[in-house]
């Protein structure tokens, strides 16, 4: 046969359906890791903007509140893809664990 990427599922020991889903599931665990990082660098650049700029008192303690504000919001992303990618890579071990037993 020819080098397809797919030639280890002719067999009928993994469904490419289910291969194909964790990748799906390893790229939006990249996504939401993206979309958190954005969020917390956009509050570190607001709360900096709003003190630089603002003469009143309440502004900034406005600009005061999103700097920790956004270096929480990055924590939690960062622990939540690591949570996450742990989760995905055991499914994929239990998988290649379960071929490799039944072979």
């Amino acid at each position: 046969m020819n080098d397809s990427p797919y030639e280890r599922f002719e067999g009928g020991d993994l469904i490419l359906r289910d291969e194909l889903a964790i990748d799906r599931t390893h790229l939006a665990n990249e996504r939401t890791l993206m979309a958190y990082l954005r969020s917390g660098v956009a509050l570190l650049i607001a709360g900096v903007s709003i003190m630089h700029f603002s003469s009143a008192g309440w502004f900034w303690m406005v600009g005061l509140a999103c700097l920790p504000t956004g270096i929480i919001t990055g924590a939690i992303g960062v622990t939540r893809y690591r949570r996450m990618n742990r989760l995905i890579s055991l499914v994929r071990l239990q998988s290649k664990t379960k071929k490799s037993g039944a072979a």
